[in-house]
């Protein structure tokens, strides 16, 4: 028996100091993934703010101070169609593969839906979830490509090109450009307006900066279509509340007049709804509107419940419509999750075709 002091042996005594001050290496995916989803906290207090803004002084902002006729109550039964956490999980294994974070080829596309054979999740989901995926899993690697952006720029100029290092590293092609123009000692202010001015760029870097745009739907500078869907999906709300009678304040509305008040826009839901509206029951004061996949990920949960919070501080509970549905795992606090179930989305088809053609 060695030599103990206090009954501890006096190797985990020297052990124990030789550790002491340091700290426990950090599972790398500690903290980013859970078995225990997060709780959905009481839902009391921003339900009773919501069916205050008709009361209160002073009002909300943007909540108009006379509501001429006076608010109706307005119940609207939305069927929910939720994917459950399990699906989203085996679909996510499906659609993930490394280095892929562009637009997918045909084959490809077909190679998926004939593995989602069998699962409640349709193909549109199945591929909106992966790019919340391809999202969660930027974000997250983003500080440890940047520690590598030396090696890239090295890389680089030996001539290998954007897209096999995109491959190599597991990162999207427009942020493996971004870490190799780090790596030439670049800020990132510098970068950003480079990459604003490809005409500026030598002939090989444009060719490169092209090329990864061209295959990277996660940090692409130019998102303009995905806006412009946003903003055709917002209609589509727009026209299914028209049709029953709801009257509600548009975000063009409230940024129109916060500019003035404010000199900026604060708080803007895509619609405030003037009218009393309870959907399945629940008081709503407010919708926004996503044209993706409510998937149960840290990085978009967190991201939203941070603009959820705003909307709840000023106007009480309200309500998110995802296009492409949502996860039934999927907590987010003060608000309701919808899909697009009821919706009419003629629309937004033909915007899709036309953006194709």
């Amino acid at each position: 028996m060695g030599l103990t002091a206090l009954g501890v042996p006096l190797s985990e005594e020297k052990r124990e100091r030789k550790s002491r001050g340091r700290r426990r290496p950090k599972n790398r995916f500690e903290g980013r993934r859970s078995n225990n989803p997060p709780r959905r906290d009481d839902q009391s207090e921003s339900i009773e703010r919501a069916l205050a803004r008709f009361s209160v002084v002073p009002k909300p902002m943007g909540f108009p101070s006379e509501i001429d006729p006076p608010p109706r109550t307005i119940d609207v039964n939305w069927e929910l169609n939720a994917v459950s956490k399990n699906t989203q999980k085996k679909a996510g294994e499906i659609v993930m593969r490394r280095g892929e974070f562009g637009f997918l080829p045909q084959e490809r596309v077909d190679e998926i839906a004939l593995q989602l054979d069998g699962l409640s999740i349709s193909l549109e989901q199945a591929l909106s979830l992966r790019n919340a995926l391809n999202q969660e899993k930027s974000v997250y690697s983003h500080h440890k490509l940047m520690r590598r952006s030396n090696e890239l720029s090295r890389r680089y100029n030996s001539g290998e090109d954007v897209i096999s290092l995109s491959k190599r590293f597991d990162a999207p092609p427009v942020n493996t450009f971004r870490a190799i123009l780090t790596g030439r000692g670049w800020g990132k202010n510098r970068i950003k307006e480079f990459l604003k001015q490809p005409s500026k760029m030598d002939d090989r870097d444009r060719e490169q900066f092209e090329l990864a745009e061209s295959m990277d739907r996660v940090s692409s500078v130019n998102q303009d279509e995905t806006h412009k869907a946003s903003m055709v999906f917002e209609d589509v709300l727009y026209l299914f509340f028209d049709s029953i009678g709801v009257r509600y304040r548009t975000q063009e509305d409230l940024m129109a007049e916060q500019k003035e008040t404010e000199g900026r826009a604060v708080i803007t839901p895509d619609l405030l709804m003037i009218d009393d509206v309870r959907i399945n029951g629940v008081p709503c004061a407010w919708i926004d509107a996503k044209h993706f996949f409510g998937a149960d990920l840290k990085f978009p949960r967190k991201k939203t419940q941070k603009q959820v919070d705003r909307y709840v501080a000023e106007y009480g509970h309200g309500a998110i419509v995802y296009r492409h549905g949502f996860c039934d795992g999927l907590v987010i606090n003060g608000a309701e999750q919808l899909d697009a179930s009821p919706l009419d989305l003629t629309l937004l088809d033909k915007f899709h075709e036309e953006s194709s053609s």
